[in-house]
């Protein structure tokens, strides 16, 4: 009983401490995307608006991340604006994370088409790619970039899977949606994945990129989720791929699929990357190179084809990125899951032990409690102010996890 007061005043304790308040960003987008510039975010009839995601409590990444204009390393220029001129962007180190350097990188903006690298994630980890796809005319009939699918005709997933990275087609991350479970679903999962890859500013209404309600992400989110989809072989082939073929209509030649990524195409030590326009989010790019023995990832978004094409602009980023200095970063991509509480790391009580093993185990838990209880008080203690705000903070973003698990039907 005296171990059970215990436990229940010092979680009495925890949870009696303020809450944590969602920061008042004072970046223009911090919150949400500018306004739309048509109809494509309007909801289902009967259907809500959803409400803007929250604004995590500190900055992911560092606390630099928070900042509006350039963000360098002390004494270092950033690039001219005629050389990058997209509104947010982020440069970062594809292998260690570090970032290093950024332009409002927590800005939410939408992400059109690079939004197919989270479903390519998805689809990695859930689909055999060996497995068959057969293309239907719901297919086809999507709107705006397609590969080409030929209703009917039966492709792998492999298949499906390039033909979306490299030219970027709405019919084709159609159809692995609905190999995954339908669009609707597909969403629904898109979305409770991203946050668990450390993208709090992501939420996606569609596989394919085109706009829809509630869409969101930013160049932090976009550069974490284009680092851990590179981290798997098979993306990364498919990523760097200029040229293959995929089935063509029934007794008809094959029909031939590039990869519409200039910068895979014309920079030297190019990697892989992904495309995006839509009215609403303008030009988006994500792209990674190596030179050096380093291997950078750059995203921009909501960029202009002024006074270069964006294309351009992710080069010219890229040539920067490679002249800064590698101790130097300004923050950092934070991919890793969350680390378990000390409750969620206790190891479960095996099936069919013992009762005798039981009773000892339940028996040690009484008699070393209540000291591991004190031993547990004076850690906090001596942790002081440092360990409340780090146990707010999760408390804050469990509750924000918690909240946010129903927004997306």
């Amino acid at each position: 009983m005296r171990v059970g007061t215990a436990l229940c005043a010092a979680l009495t304790l925890l949870g009696s401490s303020p809450a944590v308040a969602t920061a008042q960003p004072a970046c223009p987008n911090a919150v949400q995307p500018p306004a739309p510039v048509d109809t494509s975010e309007v909801p289902a009839p009967g259907m809500p608006s959803p409400p803007p995601l929250p604004v995590p409590p500190e900055p992911v990444g560092g606390e630099r991340l928070a900042e509006c204009a350039e963000i360098t390393p002390p004494g270092v220029a950033a690039p001219p604006v005629d050389q990058v001129g997209a509104q947010s962007w982020v440069l970062a180190d594809l292998d260690s994370g570090e970032v290093l350097a950024a332009r409002d990188p927590h800005a939410r903006h939408r992400p059109a088409s690079t939004i197919k690298v989270l479903t390519a994630l998805l689809a990695l980890r859930e689909l055999d790619l060996a497995d068959t796809i057969t293309a239907t005319q719901a297919d086809a009939d999507q709107e705006g970039s397609k590969v080409g699918l030929e209703p009917g005709t039966t492709y792998t997933v492999h298949q499906v899977l390039s033909g979306m990275i490299m030219q970027s087609g709405n019919d084709a991350a159609h159809a692995l949606a609905v190999k995954l479970g339908g669009v609707d679903e597909t969403v629904r999962k898109m979305n409770a994945l991203a946050p668990r890859l450390g993208a709090h500013d992501t939420r996606t209404a569609s596989p394919s990129g085109l706009d829809g309600p509630g869409m969101s992400t930013s160049a932090y989110d976009l550069a974490v989720i284009f680092r851990t989809a590179m981290q798997n072989p098979e993306f990364a082939r498919i990523a760097g791929t200029e040229q293959i073929q995929l089935p063509g209509k029934p007794g008809g030649p094959p029909m031939p699929v590039s990869s519409d990524n200039s910068v895979l195409l014309n920079y030297p030590g190019a990697l892989g990357g992904k495309t995006g326009f839509t009215d609403d989010a303008r030009h988006t790019f994500a792209a990674a190179a190596e030179r050096g023995g380093r291997r950078l990832v750059a995203v921009l978004m909501r960029g202009e084809n002024k006074p270069v094409r964006l294309s351009k602009q992710t080069e010219n980023l890229l040539d920067y990125g490679f002249g800064l200095p590698a101790a130097a970063p300004v923050g950092r991509l934070v991919s890793e899951p969350p680390k378990p509480s000390v409750v969620d790391a206790a190891p479960e009580p095996q099936a069919g032990a013992d009762s005798a093993d039981a009773q000892a185990q339940g028996a040690m838990s009484g008699t070393l409690g209540w000291p591991l209880t004190l031993l547990a008080a004076a850690v906090i203690a001596v942790s002081g102010l440092f360990a409340l705000r780090q146990r707010r903070a999760k408390l804050a973003a469990a509750r924000r996890n918690a909240d946010s698990s129903d927004e997306h039907p």
